[in-house]
């Protein structure tokens, strides 16, 4: 059975042990260091220079503090090891903030425990200690620097939490103000607090919020999301994607299949404004059946003429005033033939095969038209104002 690590706290060392170990700290300190920088690469350029020289200081202060500790009285009550451990939490939070990982810490901590106790046993041994004093000695090291490991591990991890709790507001209040339309000296300030590099577009989701969860991971990682940004569209979320177009765009109404989805257009990522309030306008007026993807650019003539809805119903109505006559199932049959008639440009045979009827049936009601409409059929204003008022079916209007 393996027996735990002795406590640092409650061993002495006799001062004939310490005081050659004092003496060689300065340099078991650049041993370790160089050892370190040799070691774990991602710590070899914050070693150099000025700061270098800090943190050499800061190993032979822990190195020190570890020799106060295992020397002093036994009635002594202080506790020098707990400002060793402050210390190690606050270098922990500091390589999170740097972008250091664990990983290179944790292999730091490693390395110093190796050569630390090399050096230091080097030491012992020359002055002639006995093997079970060096084997003691040794416990006690190793034991202390996994304390100090622990306590940096916890400082990093709690500044990991923190700076990531932060960084998502400041995402959120980016995602706010970009939804919002804020000016571009404010987005652009927004950006830099949320560490986010933009994209040359962005381009607008609104989706069911429960749907935006499980998508947000298979986009783009700068992929913005806000939640119960819009008032009119209760449980809608959106989404601002970095630059899907070309084949991405098509790669990304295949990853929204089945989510009931609307697709705005890419747009400057400082006016992403534009695609949010196109993707409203779009989800208004074609709320995406269970599972669509309704993309806005397959309806952008339904959002010209539907741009001012008094103005189109005005225009349907003086329009449409020469029907004003006709009732029920007639009166239909004569509209949906006019407007086929105007998209297919007077083809007989088209018109026809479109409404599935016979081509005399589409010269009938052709007839009855003309003789409704007299010569403005021919008017190419009155056929201008007849097809903006029928480019979207009335039942859509």
């Amino acid at each position: 059975m393996i027996e735990p690590l002795r406590d640092v706290r409650s061993y002495r060392l006799p001062a004939e042990v310490v005081d050659p170990l004092r003496i060689g700290l300065p340099e078991v300190a650049v041993q370790t260091i160089a050892a370190i920088t040799m070691e774990v690469p991602a710590y070899a350029e914050p070693f150099a220079g000025e700061l270098g020289h800090k943190i050499e200081m800061a190993v032979r202060a822990a190195l020190g503090t570890f020799l106060n500790l295992v020397s002093r009285p036994g009635s002594d009550p202080g506790t020098p090891l707990d400002s060793a451990l402050e210390a190690a939490y606050a270098l922990g939070r500091g390589e999170a903030r740097s972008g250091r990982s664990l990983d290179a810490l944790l292999a730091a901590y490693r390395v110093g425990a190796r050569v630390a106790w090399r050096e230091l046993g080097g030491i012992s041994v020359g002055a002639g200690q006995p093997a079970g004093t060096i084997a003691d000695f040794a416990e006690l090291v190793f034991a202390y620097i996994d304390e100090l490991s622990a306590a940096s591990v916890a400082g990093h991890a709690d500044e990991l939490a923190t700076s990531g709790r932060i960084r998502i507001r400041h995402l959120q209040q980016l995602a706010q103000a970009l939804t919002a339309g804020e000016p571009a000296h404010v987005l652009q300030a927004a950006a830099e607090r949320a560490e986010w590099t933009p994209p040359q577009t962005l381009t607008a989701i609104l989706l069911p919020e429960r749907s935006s969860r499980s998508l947000i991971d298979l986009l783009d990682p700068r992929t913005l999301s806000l939640a119960g940004a819009l008032p009119d569209l209760p449980g809608t979320a959106v989404l601002l994607v970095p630059d899907p177009q070309g084949t991405s765009r098509s790669h990304l109404t295949r990853l929204l299949s089945g989510h009931n989805a609307v697709l705005g257009p890419a747009r400057p990522w400082l006016r992403a404004q534009c695609s949010v309030e196109r993707a409203v306008r779009v989800h208004q007026l074609y709320t995406p059946a269970q599972g669509a993807v309704v993309d806005t650019e397959d309806h952008l003539a339904e959002l010209v003429v539907s741009a001012d809805r008094g103005a189109l119903a005005d225009l349907r109505d003086l329009a449409l005033a020469p029907l004003a006559g006709e009732r029920g199932a007639a009166a239909a049959r004569l509209l949906e033939t006019l407007r086929s008639w105007l998209l297919h440009h007077g083809r007989r045979e088209d018109v026809a095969a479109e409404l599935f009827v016979h081509p005399q049936t589409v010269r009938y009601r052709m007839a009855r038209l003309r003789e409704l409409y007299g010569e403005r059929l021919k008017d190419p204003q009155w056929v201008l104002a007849l097809t903006i008022a029928l480019a979207v079916p009335v039942a859509e209007a």
